[in-house]
């Protein structure tokens, strides 16, 4: 299967998972569906690679456990995002997260303008939700989670390119994933007596983690082994509208006009910064 036809798959699966959350957020609510996608995922994951064979140092350790935190947070305000607004503009201002690191990183001018059309459509999309028929304080609350998502998006780059160098991987994301679930278990491990003792929920939940964190991933590396890292990013434009036609077809959230002209800014700068990198 060509690249390209892969990352669709890919982006399909992980906003199909999320659309399932939202379906479990009346039940658990949005933040305790994160904690057990990060949970349920570890597992897979932990099971998978048993990363207990390979020799860790303790900076290995606490590298990967910061990366995993961060991943963690990220999909937990995520998760409160999507809970409040609609999956597709959640995702497009997730995304000021990445450009804004492209921005901070890139050397030229065309990472640096990305931000500045990035913001344009981060704006048009806020203020369209905001005099939208969605209560205000539901907007506000979403807009905060996914700009706080965004953040967290940031340094989970930063640090993914410090697991990836140190060589450990998908080991390195299984261990990540293990601290991530056990640093918020205190806040939402108290769901684990009624999510087990109900195999309709669990299974479904199964369903989110593999669908939103192990096949995405795995995807992701395959398409990266066959493709370079300025294709790669030019693919990650897709996943705005990819959102966006699953939150429309599953979730029946259709955008309007405006907001379909603040995603294409957001693409567009996506796009930017991939067509900087050689």
């Amino acid at each position: 299967m060509p690249a390209p036809a892969l990352f669709v798959v890919s982006g399909l699966t992980l906003y199909l998972g999320a659309a399932v959350a939202v379906g479990l957020f009346d039940t658990l609510g949005a933040p305790t569906v994160s904690w057990w996608r990060i949970v349920l995922a570890a597992v897979v994951l932990l099971a998978w690679r048993r990363p207990w064979r390979r020799r860790w140092t303790r900076r290995d350790l606490l590298v990967a456990a910061a990366f995993g935190a961060a991943l963690a947070a990220m999909n937990i305000v995520f998760y409160v995002g999507i809970d409040h607004l609609p999956l597709g503009v959640a995702v497009a201002i997730e995304f000021t997260g990445p450009i804004a690191v492209a921005a901070v990183t890139g050397r030229g001018w065309r990472e640096r303008g990305a931000i500045v059309v990035a913001a344009g459509g981060v704006v048009l999309l806020a203020g369209v939700t905001l005099d939208g028929d969605l209560p205000r304080e539901d907007v506000v609350v979403g807009l905060v989670a996914v700009l706080a998502a965004a953040a967290c998006w940031a340094g989970y780059i930063v640090l993914g390119k410090r697991v990836a160098g140190a060589g450990s991987g998908v080991d390195g994301l299984a261990v990540g994933m293990l601290a991530g679930a056990l640093l918020f278990a205190p806040l939402y491990g108290a769901s684990v007596p009624d999510v087990v003792a109900d195999p309709a929920l669990l299974g479904f939940l199964l369903v989110v983690a593999v669908c939103s964190s192990v096949v995405p991933y795995v995807l992701d590396q395959v398409v990266l082994r066959r493709v370079g890292t300025a294709t790669f990013s030019v693919l990650l434009a897709m996943l705005p509208a990819t959102a966006t036609v699953v939150g429309a077809v599953v979730l029946r959230q259709l955008p309007t006009w405006p907001e379909v002209v603040g995603l294409a800014l957001v693409t567009g700068a996506i796009a930017m910064t991939a067509t900087g990198r050689r």
